[in-house]
Order: C-alpha cells, then sequence, then structure tokens
C-alpha cells in the first residue's frame, strides 16, 4: 500500500512534509513567548526595558509581546489550517485514482470470474470499504511527522523550562456550542450531497460489472470510462468544499481557544501590574496549558490505522488481481487505423477450462471462412454461450490457438475486437440511459472535441483517471463507414426492419411523448392526420370511448387544472411548482375557486385514504394515479387540520400541496366522487378567465389547440387530439389499434418508430421488454458494420418465420460479413454454407467417439452421465457446474423385461428417473384387475419428477416393457436445482401444465 502512495503520490507527499516542518518553529513561539511574557514582561525589576538596544516602557514590552504572541497563534493555525487541507485533497484524489484504477481492472475481469464474485462484493470494495483508504493515503507521511514533531516539540520545551504551562479554558466554550454546529451542519448538508453521489457511482459501477463483456466487445469501455470520471470529479468537488469548511471550522475552533491564553497574558499580566491578582495565581492557571497526551494518541491511532489499512488493501488486491485478466495493453493505445478481419476463423485444437478447472469446450478444430455463413448447433446453453464469447476473447482458451485471417484473436487489441465483431444474445446487458444510446455505443469510440472545463480536466489527468472528456460528442459514423449521425439512424433503421421487429417498435413508439423542436415533420404529420384518426374512430362506432379535446365540453381524462385552462403543461405540475405560482393561487382565491377545489381535494383524499390508507401507497393502481406519495401523505395531515381549524390558516406552501391533488387525478378516476356542480362551474370558468390565468402562468402550460401540436401527450392522444377513456377495457385496445393502424398506412411509421431512439431504459433494462430487448442487441451488434457477426439466440422470442426472414435481410445487409448462427437446433441445416455441432463440449460428427480420449474410468463414467442428462429437455439448459454436481449425485439403474420399477402408492425417495436405453409403461392400478395404460415412455423421458417435488407417494406405477437402462437422480440433487434454477423450474412448471392439460 506504502509503496502505491509513494509512487503516485511522491511529489506531493514531499511539498506536505516541508510545510509541516515549518509548523514546529511556530508550534515553539507559542510556548516561549508566554514565558517570556511573564518573565521579561510582567516580572521586569524596572519599568523600563530594554530591548535590542531600545529603552521601551514595560506596559509597552507587555503588549509587544502579547501581540506576538496572539500572530504566533494566528499563523500557527493558519498553516495547520492549511496542512489539513492539503492532506484532504492528497487522501482525495489518492482515492479517486485508486478506486478509477480498480473499476479499470474490473473492465479487464475474465468472463468466468464474475460468476465467483458478487457485483455487490465488488462495489462495496470500490465505494465504503476503499473510502477510509483515502484518509491514510493523505496522512502517510505528514501524521507521523507532525504528531511526533508536536510532541517532541512539547516535551523539549517542558524539559528545559521545569514546569507545565496552560490551563484548559472554559470561558469561550458557549461560543464554540453555538458557532462549531452551526457549521457542522453545512458539512452534514455536503455530507448528503456525498452519500447520494457515492450511490449514483456504486450504481454506474454495478452496470458496468454486469456489462464488463458488453462494454469491450461494443467499444464502449472509453466512454463509459468518460462518464466515470465526470461522476468522481463531482464526488471530488464536493469533497473539496468539505475540505474547505471542515478545516476552516477546526481553525475557528482551535483560534477561538487559543484567544483563552491571550485574554490570561493581556488581562491577567495587566492586573498583576496593577496589583488586583497575584503572579502566582496567573502562573498557577497556566500551568496545565497544553496537553501533552494529544499528539500521543494521534500516534496509536495512526498505527492501529496503518494496520488496518494494510489488511484491507491485501484482501481488495486479493479480489481485484485474479488470474486471466485481459492485459492492460490490449486496452489503452488504440491502433490508430483499426484493422479489419475478413480472413479465415480458425479453431486449432482449442480447449476452455472454467474457475474449478473443469474442461468446458474440449479439442475445438474448424475452420469458418470469412463472408460466409455458418450454423453451430448446440443443445447446452452453457456450450453455445462459452463457444459465443470464446470468439470475442470473454473467454481464453486454456490451450490451442484461435486465428483471424493471419491475426492471433488473444494478441489483438480490445479496440479492434469490439469493432470488427458484433456480438448479440436475447438477454442484452443493457445500461441506464436512452435506446438510442445503447444502440449506438459501438459507434462512440472516442470524443471528439475537448473539455471546456480545462481545471476539471488537469485534476482527472492529475488523479490518474480518463483524459476523455465526457461532456463532448463521442459518436464516430466512420466506424460504420457512415459520414454522420442521420446516416447511422437510416442505418439503423434498416436494421430494424431487417429484423421484422418495426411493428413492435411501432407499437411501443406511439405510447411515447416528445418535443415537437426535436420532430418536426412528426409533429406536422400528427396534426394533418387528425380529422382522418377522428373520422376512423367515428366510423368504427368508438366515439363513446374516447374523450376529444373540446373547448365548450369538460374532458373527464384530463385533470381538473387543465379543463379549467383548457391547456396542457409543458412540465410535469408538482407542489413546489405550484408554491412559486403566488398570482395564480390569488387568482384562484379571487375567483372564489380555492374553495371548491380544497372541497374536491377532501373528498379525493379521503376517498384515497378509505381505499389505499397511509400503508398502500406502493399498490398498482396508487401509483397509476401518478400521485407523489410524499405529497399525498402531507395532504392527508393537512385535510385534517383543515377540518380543526378551517382552511383560511393555511399557508401558501400547504395550499399548494392540496390543489395538486385535482391538478393530477381526473374525473374518469374519480367516477361519481366528483361532482357535476364543479364541472360546470370549471367550464363557465374557462370561458371567462382562461386566458388571464394563462398569461399570469406564462410558459408552464400550452393552450389546447387543435392545429397545434399538444406537448406532453402521447402519438396516440396527439394524432386524435383526445384521450382514450381508461374504462373502455377491450375497447380501448380496439381504439389503440385502429388509430396505429391509420398512422402506419398514411406513412407515418418510421417516424414514430425514431421515436423509440429516445425511449429512455432504466437500470438494467428493467421497464424494456424482450421484444425490444432483441431488437435492441441485435442492432447494437450490427451498426457497426462488423466483419464477423455472432447471434447466439439472438431473436430467440420471434417464431420461426421472423427468423428465417432476418437471416436473408442480414445476409444482403452485410453481404461480406462473416456470420455465425448458435443455436440449440435449426429446422434446415442446408441454408448454412457451413454446419457444426457442439456436443457436450465438443465439435461432433456421425463418426465422432465422444468419450475417447477420457482420463479414467471415473471420467468416462462421468461424461456418460453428462450426455444421458443433457440430452433430456428438463436439464439440457443447466450450466456445466449444475450439471455436473446433478451426474455425481446420480446413479445407473437397470431392469429386464416385465420387471416393476416402483409401483403406485411407493414413496418417491429413490428418486426420478431418466431413460437411456428401451421403453416402459406407466399404469393406472384398477381394483378389477386390468390396469390403464396411461403412457408409454421412451430414451430422454424423465419419469417421477412430480412424487419428488410434492413429497407424496408415487401416483403411477412403472413397468420396463424392454430391457431398460436408466439413469436415476436422487431426491436431494434433483430438488436443489429445482430451487437454485428458475430454467428448469419453468421447464418443469410447462411439463406439469402439460399433465393437467392432457
Amino acid at each position: 500500500m506504502f509503496g502505491f502512495i509513494w509512487k503516485y503520490s511522491k511529489r506531493d507527499q514531499l511539498v506536505l512534509l516541508v510545510v509541516t516542518s515549518l509548523l514546529f518553529p511556530l508550534l515553539y513561539l507559542t510556548l516561549e513567548l508566554p514565558k517570556r511574557i511573564i518573565n521579561d514582561a510582567i516580572g521586569a525589576q524596572s519599568s523600563v526595558v530594554d530591548v535590542f538596544g531600545m529603552q521601551i516602557s514595560q506596559v509597552m514590552f507587555l503588549w509587544l509581546l502579547c501581540g506576538a504572541f496572539l500572530l504566533a497563534v494566528l499563523c500557527h493555525g493558519l498553516l495547520k489550517m492549511r496542512i489539513n487541507t492539503m492532506k484532504g485533497i492528497l487522501s482525495e484524489r489518492m482515492l479517486r485514482r485508486f478506486r478509477f484504477q480498480m473499476i479499470s481492472r474490473i473492465m479487464r475481469f475474465p468472463q468466468p470470474y464474475f460468476e465467483r464474485v458478487s457485483q455487490g462484493e465488488l462495489v462495496s470494495m470500490v465505494t465504503a470499504e476503499s473510502e477510509p483508504m483515502g484518509g491514510l493515503m493523505g496522512d502517510a507521511i505528514s501524521q507521523p511527522v507532525l504528531q511526533a514533531g508536536q510532541m517532541l516539540t512539547i516535551l523539549g520545551f517542558l524539559f528545559l523550562q521545569s514546569f507545565w504551562f496552560g490551563l484548559a479554558a472554559v470561558a469561550l466554550i458557549p461560543l464554540q456550542a453555538w458557532l462549531i454546529p452551526k457549521l457542522q451542519r453545512e458539512i452534514n448538508m455536503l455530507n448528503k450531497d456525498r452519500i447520494k453521489e457515492v450511490r449514483a457511482l456504486a450504481s454506474m459501477i454495478g452496470e458496468s460489472a454486469a456489462g464488463a463483456s458488453t462494454l469491450r466487445s461494443n467499444g464502449g469501455w472509453r466512454y463509459r470510462m468518460a462518464e466515470i470520471t465526470g461522476q468522481l470529479g463531482r464526488l471530488f468537488d464536493i469533497r473539496f468544499l468539505i475540505y474547505q469548511k471542515k478545516f476552516f471550522m477546526k481553525f475557528l475552533n482551535n483560534f477561538i481557544t487559543q484567544l483563552t491564553p491571550f485574554f490570561f497574558f493581556s488581562v491577567g499580566g495587566y492586573l498583576v501590574l496593577q496589583g488586583s491578582v497575584s503572579l502566582g495565581a496567573l502562573v498557577a492557571a497556566l500551568a496545565a496549558y497544553k496537553d501533552l497526551s494529544s499528539p500521543w494518541k494521534e500516534l496509536l491511532a495512526y498505527y492501529n490505522q496503518t494496520q488496518d489499512m494494510a489488511v484491507r488493501w491485501d484482501v481488495i488486491l486479493e479480489r481485484f488481481a485474479p488470474d486471466g485478466m485481459v492485459s492492460e495493453t490490449l486496452f489503452v493505445d488504440p491502433p490508430e487505423k483499426i484493422p479489419h478481419l475478413r480472413g479465415d476463423f480458425v479453431f486449432d485444437r482449442v480447449t476452455v477450462h472454467d474457475v474449478d478447472g473443469n474442461t468446458v469446450l474440449e479439442d475445438i478444430s474448424a475452420t469458418f471462412p470469412a463472408g460466409s455463413v455458418v450454423g453451430i448447433t448446440a443443445s447446452s446453453a452453457e456450450d453455445r454461450r462459452v463457444m459465443a464469447e470464446l470468439m470475442i476473447r470473454e473467454f481464453v482458451p486454456s490451450s490451442g490457438k484461435i486465428t483471424i485471417g493471419d491475426k492471433d484473436l488473444s494478441t489483438l487489441h480490445q479496440a479492434v475486437i469490439a469493432t470488427r465483431i458484433g456480438y448479440a444474445n436475447s438477454q442484452p446487458v443493457l445500461f441506464r440511459g436512452t435506446f438510442g444510446e445503447n444502440v449506438m455505443m459501438p459507434v462512440m469510440a472516442e470524443p471528439h472535441g475537448q473539455d471546456t472545463d480545462e481545471a476539471r480536466l488537469r485534476e482527472a489527468i492529475r488523479a490518474g483517471n480518463s483524459s476523455d472528456p465526457f461532456g463532448v460528442d463521442w459518436m464516430t459514423p466512420s466506424i460504420a463507414e457512415l459520414e454522420d449521425l442521420q446516416g447511422l439512424r437510416d442505418w439503423w433503421l434498416k436494421l430494424i426492419e431487417g429484423t421484422g421487429s418495426e411493428s413492435d417498435l411501432f407499437r411501443r413508439g406511439v405510447e411515447q411523448r416528445f418535443d415537437a423542436k426535436d420532430h418536426p415533420e412528426l409533429a406536422k404529420r400528427l396534426i394533418e392526420l387528425r380529422p382522418t384518426v377522428q373520422a376512423a374512430v367515428h366510423d368504427a362506432d368508438l366515439d363513446k370511448y374516447v374523450f376529444l379535446f373540446d373547448p365548450k365540453r369538460y374532458n373527464p381524462g384530463l385533470p381538473v387544472g387543465e379543463n379549467l385552462l383548457y391547456a396542457t403543461p409543458r412540465v410535469q405540475i408538482t407542489q413546489e411548482l405550484l408554491a412559486k405560482e403566488t398570482d395564480f393561487l390569488a387568482q384562484l382565491k379571487a375567483l372564489r375557486l380555492d374553495q371548491d377545489l380544497l372541497t374536491l381535494s377532501r373528498d379525493v383524499l379521503d376517498l384515497l385514504r378509505r381505499t389505499f390508507g397511509l400503508d398502500g401507497t406502493d399498490h398498482p393502481l396508487f401509483r397509476k394515479l401518478g400521485l407523489n406519495v410524499k405529497t399525498y401523505e402531507t395532504a392527508v395531515e393537512l385535510v385534517e387540520r383543515t377540518r380543526k381549524g378551517g382552511a383560511d390558516k393555511l399557508t401558501p406552501a400547504e395550499l399548494s400541496i392540496l390543489l395538486t391533488v385535482p391538478f393530477q387525478i381526473t374525473a374518469e378516476q374519480l367516477g361519481p366522487a366528483f361532482p357535476d356542480e364543479i364541472k360546470a362551474r370549471i367550464l363557465e370558468l374557462r370561458q371567462s378567465q382562461s386566458q388571464n390565468m394563462l398569461k399570469v402562468l406564462g410558459d408552464l402550460f400550452a393552450p389546447l389547440d387543435s392545429e397545434q401540436f399538444v406537448p406532453g401527450r402521447t402519438v396516440i392522444e396527439n394524432a386524435l387530439f383526445g384521450k382514450i377513456s381508461e374504462t373502455a377495457g377491450g375497447k380501448a385496445d380496439e381504439v389503440h389499434d385502429l388509430i396505429t393502424k391509420v398512422l402506419a398506412e398514411n406513412g407515418a411509421e418510421q417516424l414514430v418508430v425514431e421515436l423509440i431512439y429516445d425511449l429512455d431504459i432504466g437500470l438494467g433494462g428493467v421497464n424494456l421488454p424482450a421484444l425490444l430487448a432483441e431488437p435492441l442487441a441485435f442492432s447494437r451488434a450490427a451498426i457497426k458494420r462488423p466483419d464477423i457477426l455472432i447471434l447466439n439466440k439472438a431473436l430467440a422470442s420471434y417464431d420461426i418465420a421472423t427468423q428465417v426472414g432476418v437471416h436473408k435481410k442480414l445476409r444482403d445487409l452485410l453481404p461480406e460479413s462473416t456470420l455465425i448462427y448458435l443455436n440449440d437446433s435449426f429446422e434446415r441445416e442446408d441454408v448454412f454454407d457451413h454446419h457444426f455441432e457442439l456436443k457436450q463440449g465438443r465439435m461432433v460428427s456421425d463418426d465422432m467417439e465422444l468419450d475417447s480420449e477420457v482420463e479414467s474410468a471415473g471420467g468416462a463414467d462421468l461424461a456418460r452421465k453428462l450426455r444421458a442428462l443433457e440430452e433430456t429437455d428438463m436439464f439440457a439448459g443447466l450450466n456445466r457446474k449444475q450439471l455436473r454436481l446433478l451426474a455425481f449425485g446420480a446413479r445407473w439403474y437397470t431392469a429386464t423385461k416385465g420387471e416393476v420399477v416402483f409401483n403406485k402408492g411407493d414413496a418417491p425417495k429413490d428418486g426420478a428417473y431418466v431413460l437411456i436405453n428401451g421403453t416402459a409403461d406407466l399404469f393406472q392400478p384398477r381394483s378389477d384387475d386390468k390396469d390403464e395404460l396411461i403412457a408409454t415412455v421412451g430414451p430422454g423421458a424423465l419419469v417421477g419428477e412430480l412424487g419428488l417435488i410434492r413429497d407424496e407417494p408415487r401416483a403411477l406405477s412403472m413397468v420396463a416393457t424392454s430391457d431398460l437402462k436408466c439413469l436415476r437422480v436422487g431426491a436431494e440433487e434433483f430438488l436443489a436445482v429445482v430451487e437454485n434454477d428458475a430454467a428448469t423450474a419453468f421447464k418443469l412448471l410447462q411439463v406439469v401444465a402439460g399433465y393437467v392439460n392432457s
């Protein structure tokens, strides 16, 4: 740890050491001057004192010495504040460097390592566990020198004087008790901001750890590291303010504490001269002036801290230095020109082991010719994943070699792989941002422009962070052989059309809200199509399921505030926003509408409280109301106050909280609870006062106009110029489909699909369904026009016809690329130029023997068990480790023809049976001695699993109808797999559903 500190902060540590050494003369002065004041000024034998040959009065000499003491204390305090601030900045700078290096290492972790280390553990180490280490990095050299120096200085002085000085003064404690907490509160507020930023950093780190493979393969690591640099910079700024305020507070506290000796020396000395008090009393008051124990305690604390941090350092290093890390040289200094990878993809006797040393892929030898279409069939999801990620170097061969043309895959710079090889699967890792930002990750390869904040850039470089600016344009269209961003978006739309997912994106796009300034053509088209859309709704007899915007009618689908103004908000209306509109609130009172709205708010809140209470705000129906939980809870309390003391005593802020309710909830949501009298009054006031109120509100609301775009409303609502009723049920879907059809028929489909580019994606893509996530992954892999495109069940949720269509279109879109498809099966293998089968980790054909090279009889037996389990639908999707554990506990079972395997009513403890060879009948015994045949099962079938799950006796009898060979899976092993593997549990649910259906 000290090697790291010295390597990266040697210059700063030495400067800090020199500044610290300047503190000791000032410390000695603060000890020496009191003695001089007592002995040479107060204790002078005459009224005139000789000072450097000059004759001055005793009183003047006293004041000179007291002034010098005060100046020494002030300089000592200021210098100490400066030292502490320097240490704080150095600590934060080193911590920032340390965290950046840890996150950089996460980007280079081998993919299998993430299976052993949790994201939470990595996040904790980078954030919470590394935090205390920052303080030690700043104190590493200066702290022991400072404390030991202070201690030696005090000891030397005391030995020279033969008595103790210093008595803790309490006179100014009340001032300190008032002033210091006040300053501490400001620091606490900054600490709260710091915690928020640390949490944001933790979230970013979690995303980066989960998506390290995606960032590498798509070339997004530099952009990601620049984003992380920005977040670390915000943390640095907050900590810098904290250090300034914190050490100013300490300086002030120390200065106030040192004022007491000044008063003792000046006022007390004067009183001694006047004869009011004795010199002995003054000396006694100063006897315990300095506390020697403080530096000693600090030295002990420093020793304990170094020991604790040394252990923590070793633990962190152990986690952040795994075997098989991608070399740092393959990440830094990318080549100026990225070479193409258009040669044959050759695997030469490649073997891959997992972290436990087990073989995952064995002796893979194959050649994928450049520009060909290759299909790889692998029933095991684990085999497919490892094979695919082996081709993008997420897995590194334990032996053998992979080359692309004349280039060794293991020596290629990561930027080359990220640019020239595309990879997509059915479960892509997504990052918080927009749909477009996720799609365009591969072409956001480098920044174009300079950081305008030069000071922040210099600090980032000084802290060893990325020098890439985050707030500039990162788009590099040349990667995809295009010229500009518009060309990239057009290419993305072609890819979307090629995947056949345009209709899915279109259906999602019509629910989007957008700014007309960003999409003027779409806004204009929607306005033009309004008469057509409304006519289509009328012709379909669906009028009663929509609420068109009409200046003469109350719209139940709009909140009260929007009906009153006949306008829609440009921004979300919140309590804070309403509280600022004092003129608007005053106008409501003048119109006597505030009481009506407050009454309505009371009725609404009473209804909500009876329905949801105060603890039901997490219910989906409550969330659908769009009412802020905190606002709701506060409003409920205010309603109780108005019942007791009336509404006249409400402050403007409290009034705005209650008025937020009618500005967010519609009459349709309330139903009969919304009286017709208020509707009529609102319409009356709309005609007479809406224009005046809109003027008062400024740009907060946009008037509803059939010839203008309606901001804040969806594509559907703008096309309709109205809202679909929430109570329409299935008819709402009919209206939705009808409007969507009209838009598509009139050429608006592509304009709407473009809105998906700006669709917000939450953390981990939780708000994005698979039907949208899969085309995102596909287009992200293909957007850069890769030389090699690898698709691992990338469109798994699409039907076979769509997948076939994608394969055909993809060849046209990327005519020169090598296309590699991996799937559990293909209906037509002849569509590929070359087809391979991956079985139990090996490339096989009809004449190959799988277990010809096993190491021992035990290994051969385990291999046969693995193969048997892997060929069953139930266990085919298990990863290799789970499959191996299941096979290890399984036992072979044989039965001759006619032998009973188990009877109805038997306990299921012997386990479930996987049939390898032979057949068996499942019977339902009857009392008339004629058993009913339920089913005949053959190789690959799994029998008896339901009895294990339900822990009930066998429901059927099983009898061998030929010589039978089975693999018996024990109850404990089977249940462990079901409990720990969601995919297996889901398959089991499907099996049970099949039983119920039959």
